[in-house]
């Protein structure tokens, strides 16, 4: 035991000594962090676990940078439109902002965001130890589109740098399922009978299946998503270099069809008001048994103490049926305002909190998963903490 606290203690001085180690080892190199010192941005943040790990490091970003930083943390039920509405009006503010990878398109196409190829590769602006390298590359390149219509992301300019990823997942009640001799369901047929069967698994109230259900976008990328695309269908179809719906094919109506019924035969009876964080309450709460969603909204509600079920939850694959496994991804990361008057500013407190160091601390420490570097991932005691909620 002793040798673990000593091992946690030498982590964590490393950690510590990483990160005030940026400034200094990047003005070694000709780089300085102190350039835009006197400045002042704006940054818009959605309401987010990577949201509040970052607010605990802006004291230790200014007190780097000599720059004051402005922030504004508002709940995803309207973070984009908020955002959306400032960047259009081309006015500056926010000078950079979180985003998901969806948003960035329109954002990237209608010239509302600055490319960051030029600030990634220029040894003036960003230290030589930064090392996009590290990122994952699917997580990198996610940012990264030409703006052609029809092309896959992965080509053209960088428009965002990740915080962190997320795979739509199915997570369960594990203590519940293995004393009652359950399995996890592996097609959406077996995973809407389920539902139904586990209304009322743990006395009035509990439900079998947790999924978001207002009426924005944020609704159908997870479960929903996930289980349409695996089924073959499509959102949209390149047809005479247009994009053409393909929403309303018969299957796609037909798979609908059984989404809404297996929502409302095994779902909450307020599903239509749920966003992910009642989805994700609940779970912990022990109401639903099951949640079809971002897998760090169980990671959440799992780690020791964070909920009454914390301990109880694992995961599994999405169902989506015999020999096709895939899970519909969302990326938060941070984006620059191309109207920003401040953008050197702007891409220092991008750099500093997508850096390795940054980024290894905040996973271990404040439940930053998934993170986007490789780095972290190696880290030892990254891996213990993720141990621990594993399920």
């Amino acid at each position: 035991m002793t040798h673990h606290r000593a091992s946690f203690r030498r982590q964590s001085l490393i950690l510590l000594v990483g990160m005030a180690l940026i400034g200094s080892q990047a003005m070694a190199q000709g780089f300085n962090y102190m350039q835009a010192k006197g400045t002042t941005i704006s940054v818009a943040l959605n309401q987010h676990p990577y949201q509040a790990a970052m607010l605990k490091k802006i004291a230790d970003f200014t007190k780097l940078t000599g720059i004051t930083v402005k922030y504004t943390v508002t709940p995803e039920s309207n973070y984009f439109d908020k955002v959306t509405t400032a960047l259009f009006s081309k006015n500056g503010s926010p000078d950079v902002f979180m985003t998901g990878i969806y948003q960035s398109w329109d954002y990237a196409s209608a010239g509302s965001m600055e490319p960051l190829d030029k600030y990634m590769n220029d040894s003036k602006y960003t230290a030589s130890d930064w090392n996009a390298k590290d990122f994952f590359p699917g997580v990198l390149n996610a940012g990264k589109w030409s703006l052609k219509v029809g092309t896959q992301t992965g080509t053209g300019s960088q428009w965002v740098l990740p915080l962190g990823f997320e795979s739509n997942t199915l997570a369960y009640n594990k203590k519940y399922f293995d004393a009652n001799g359950l399995k996890p369901p592996t097609n959406l047929t077996e995973l809407a009978a389920l539902a139904k069967k586990l209304k009322g698994w743990n006395g009035p109230g509990s439900y079998g299946l947790a999924v978001r259900g207002t009426r924005e976008w944020a609704t159908i990328h997870p479960g929903y998503m996930t289980a349409y695309t695996a089924a073959g269908n499509k959102d949209f179809v390149v047809k005479d270099n247009k994009l053409v719906s393909g929403v309303d094919t018969p299957a796609a109506i037909a798979f609908t069809k059984t989404w809404a019924d297996m929502i409302r035969d095994g779902g909450p009876p307020a599903w239509s008001t749920y966003t992910w964080y009642q989805a994700s309450s609940d779970l912990g709460a022990g109401k639903a048994a099951m949640l079809y969603d971002a897998d760090i909204a169980a990671y959440f509600q799992n780690v020791p103490g964070s909920s009454k079920e914390a301990g109880n939850i694992a995961w599994t694959i999405p169902p989506t049926g015999p020999g096709k496994v895939g899970a519909n991804e969302w990326i938060w990361g941070l984006g620059m305002n191309a109207s920003s008057k401040n953008k050197v500013a702007a891409w220092l407190f991008m750099q500093y909190f997508t850096s390795a160091p940054y980024q290894t601390q905040a996973a271990i420490n404040d439940a930053t998963v998934n993170p986007p570097r490789a780095s972290t991932w190696a880290n030892a005691q990254f891996k213990t903490t993720i141990n621990k909620a594993s399920g």
